[in-house]
């Protein structure tokens, strides 16, 4: 069996059509790229043959980009010379798109055959760069179809030619959001952004891009004409020099210089811009090879493609019985619920909306219909659809609207005296059957569960705000939690599109167990006289969104300090954070309770705009005239969480370090170019780790001495991909 066939008409048209063997999408693999070549090969020397149509044989898609494993491939069939193998592998692919774009044409132009691209749906990564190689791009009307090159939200950039074509067609201005940002357009933006040629109805593709490669076009490539210019001007012509200096600046105040990908790829894009379009396939092919090379990029594209694809599949999963969520009750209409409301409405399930007020439960149902108008103006979202999840939504104060609920989420206040008593009012309603989940973010979930009759079916969800927005729900299982209410979280997160990651309980789990101590650590350098702008600005340098002051601001000082007075209840004498605790609590007595109050560690203006740091900070806890290394200040931060990550693994709080790093990056956006935090482990090395740690505990603290597992693993010199491989006991 093969992904590509070839099929000739009387007509003069022959029609490639990539299918991928076992594949709901089309996906490129290496011998794909040889198959291609053959039939693209015998199309072109057939007399008989006028052009040539590419297109798809998967409905309403063409092809969702390339099999990864063909990078690792080319790595080990290169041997000791890695970089060689790469290199040459990469220029074995624009050597087989050059040759569709040249169409057979001889060196003075003259000749060739037109290859146009037919997309009816979907076309990502390199299911795009073939199509840019073609003479003509023609999509079908699908609105629901992605189009562009996302490669640089997986650690590389467009490296089969996508870069330079796409830059040469548009421009560096046009082309940036498609490079730089991994923007996807439906075929009707796609076609106004310049990137597809025509747009028609589904049911007219074939017949127009046949009419046109029978047409006798002209199918030079523009780059291919003497004369050429870039569109926006090349890097020195004069308008050509702002947008490259404009595009430099704008990665770097973005990026912070933390992702490798976006500096290899601006200038692979500056250096091809400079000489003729073949060179500049070359030196795509060298940054591209760079990048390849880069620790970062395999460890993202581990973490944010390979493992995450994993866990959304089920990776974790019990062996039980399709479990997938019929009908769901959601207790308490605030914010969270709401939001669970929303995200479950628009997965096609139907949904209970409970509150203990009318009032609030249909202003929790009105969330859904203020987000749908949203979507509507955006273009996103139509009537009809707006229609359809408001019609799932039940909002009412009455539980015997559960009945029949295969899943129940209590999102109410974060208090075990209110949630135990939903949790005994619902299970007197909802049959034995029905999995008990509840959204806490710190409750401990064997705590909890002791409410319930039936604590097998008791489970903890743990979603991010907003619910939404955010990509991770945290599962956590309880002491007596059973497999069939684990295997229920795992296929309702599956049915809202979001990646799940199962822990087991224990205190804040293992997001905010991590969490807590990066803002711990910028509140600790704070009051020993650190530059609050050198904290924050240390934590963007690592590829954070916020600094931990800028967090804390926006998640409330107030809800901080209630967190705070919590654990030291609970855990007494042996609670370490007091050092912090002074400068929470005084800020939260001088009233700046952050963002929602328009004063926090930050000044902000009317509309909530940042307007800088409090100066009455400065005026409490003096700025030192010596400050710390950056570097030091870097390792505080990241150190922090990941110690904390390996002892949740080291205590089985932690089943499996893929969920760690994946949970990690998309939970509180942990540096993603690290690939999480026992991807940066293994990337600094072990014996490296444990000794960095054992000068900061002799500098600032026992909380930086590092664990059991980690100076097992450092005398071993082990990794931890090495160690754990796909699934991790740390025992």
């Amino acid at each position: 069996m093969t992904d590509f066939t070839l099929e000739k008409y009387a007509d003069g048209v022959a029609i490639i059509t990539w299918d991928t063997v076992g594949k709901s999408m089309n996906v490129m693999n290496g011998q794909g790229f040889l198959d291609l070549e053959a039939l693209i090969d015998d199309a072109l020397a057939d007399d008989a043959v006028k052009g040539i149509v590419l297109t798809s044989g998967k409905p309403g898609s063409f092809a969702g980009g390339m099999d990864l494993n063909i990078i690792a491939k080319m790595k080990e069939d290169a041997g000791d010379d890695p970089a060689r193998g790469l290199f040459d592998g990469v220029m074995g692919m624009h050597a087989i798109l050059r040759k569709i774009e040249r169409g057979g044409m001889d060196d003075k132009n003259k000749g060739g055959k037109p290859i146009a691209a037919a997309l009816p749906g979907t076309a990502l990564g390199i299911g795009l760069e073939i199509p840019l190689a073609c003479h003509r791009i023609f999509a079908a009307d699908n609105p629901k179809a992605k189009i562009g090159l996302p490669e640089i939200m997986v650690g590389i950039f467009p490296g089969a030619g996508g870069t330079t074509r796409l830059v040469r067609k548009l421009g560096a201005m046009g082309a940036s959001p498609l490079l730089l940002e991994g923007k996807l357009n439906d075929p009707k933006k796609a076609k106004s952004a310049g990137v597809v040629d025509e747009v028609v109805p589904a049911d007219e593709l074939m017949d127009a891009a046949r009419a046109w490669v029978l047409s006798e076009p002209n199918i030079v490539k523009p780059w291919d004409e003497k004369g050429y210019k870039m569109p926006g001007g090349a890097p020195y012509h004069p308008a050509g020099f702002m947008t490259f200096v404009g595009a430099s600046a704008m990665v770097n105040g973005k990026t912070q210089g933390a992702f490798p990908a976006a500096k290899a790829l601006l200038s692979a894009v500056y250096e091809g811009a400079l000489v003729p379009f073949d060179t500049a396939l070359k030196i795509e092919a060298r940054w591209f090879t760079h990048i390849l090379l880069d620790p970062s990029s395999s460890a993202m594209i581990r973490s944010l493609f390979i493992n995450k694809e994993a866990l959304e599949k089920g990776a974790n999963r019990p062996d039980v019985p399709d479990a997938t969520v019929k009908k769901i009750g959601v207790m308490g209409a605030g914010m969270m619920g709401a939001g669970i409301t929303l995200v479950s409405a628009m997965a096609g399930m139907e949904v209970v909306l409970i509150d203990q007020k009318q009032d609030a439960a249909d202003k929790g149902k009105a969330y859904t219909a203020s987000y749908m108008d949203q979507g509507i103006k955006r273009g996103k979202a139509t009537e009809a659809k707006k229609d359809a999840a408001l019609a799932m939504i039940t909002a009412t104060t009455d539980y015997a609207a559960l009945k029949g609920c295969d899943l129940i989420i209590e999102a109410v206040f974060e208090d075990p005296e209110i949630k135990a008593e939903v949790t005994k009012a619902v299970e007197a309603v909802v049959g034995e059957e029905c999995i008990f989940a509840t959204n806490t973010s710190t409750l401990p979930i064997s705590d909890l569960a002791k409410a319930s009759v039936r604590p097998e079916n008791f489970i903890g969800l743990h979603f991010f705000s907003p619910v939404e927005k955010m990509m991770l729900v945290e599962i956590i299982k309880g002491s007596q939690t059973g497999p069939r209410a684990t295997a229920k979280a795992l296929d309702y997160v599956r049915q809202i599109r979001k990646t799940p990651i199962v822990v087991n309980d224990a205190r804040f789990f293992y997001a905010n167990r991590c969490i807590i101590p990066y803002i711990n650590e910028g509140l600790r350098m704070v009051a020993e006289g650190v530059t609050p702008a050198l904290i924050d600005n240390a934590a963007r340098q690592l590829g954070f969104p916020v600094g931990p002051l800028q967090l804390v601001d926006e998640t409330s000082i107030d809800l901080g300090a209630k967190i705070a007075r919590a654990t030291k209840t609970a855990m007494g004498d042996a609670y370490p954070d007091a050092a912090v605790d002074e400068v929470i609590f005084w800020m939260e007595g001088e009233g700046r309770l952050g963002r929602k109050s328009g004063a926090g560690f930050y000044d902000y203006d009317d509309k909530g705009k940042r307007l800088g740091y409090w100066p009455g900070l400065g005026a409490k806890y003096p700025v030192h005239g010596a400050q710390p290394d950056l570097t030091l200040v870097k390792h505080r931060l990241m150190f922090a969480q990941v110690l904390e990550a390996v002892r949740a693994l080291e205590e089985g709080v932690l089943e499996d370090i893929r969920e760690g790093d994946v949970g990690a990056i998309l939970g509180w956006g942990f540096a993603p170019w690290s690939g999480g935090p026992f991807a940066w482990l293994d990337m600094i090395g072990t014996p490296y780790a444990a000794a960095r740690c054992n000068e900061l505990s002799e500098a600032h603290g026992a909380r930086f001495a590092p664990p059991a597992l980690l100076i097992e693993m450092a005398g071993k010199a082990q990794s931890f991909y090495a160690r754990f491989g796909n699934a991790s006991e740390a025992a």
